[in-house]
């Protein structure tokens, strides 16, 4: 199963989804702003990074260009999370470096598929 790394500030998203991927087997590691999130992307080698967008301290915008700018990280996937479903959301996120886009609120089924595409180059 994948390291996944969570960047999010809501409690209620990150103990739902923490819960709901460590049930499936996958290991969660939590980060709370975009700055720990950058950290914690080089420090625990996530397979994966669920990057919410409105973050404190660095948003997931920047937090995403500088995981892409880092040789050690810039291969790790990022599934963005945003409330912001807007026409051309989805684009300005992967121009900010994320490999695909999820919309709040979760669709959790629709997410596993997300990372399982992700993943399986990778695996």
């Amino acid at each position: 199963m994948a390291k996944i790394l969570l960047v999010e500030d809501s409690e209620q998203i990150w103990d739902f989804l923490s819960r709901r991927l460590e049930r499936r087997g996958h290991t969660v590691v939590m980060a709370h702003d975009g700055e720990q999130g950058v950290n914690s992307a080089k420090a625990s080698a996530p397979d994966i990074i669920l990057l919410d967008m409105n973050l404190p301290v660095m948003d997931g915008w920047t937090a995403a260009q500088a995981i892409k700018a880092d040789p050690q990280t810039q291969k790790t996937p990022i599934i963005a999370l945003t409330a912001h479903a807007m026409a051309g959301d989805r684009e300005k996120t992967i121009q900010a470096g994320c490999d695909d886009y999820h919309p709040k609120p979760i669709d959790f089924t629709k997410l596993l598929e997300q990372i399982d595409a992700l993943l399986k180059p990778a695996g």
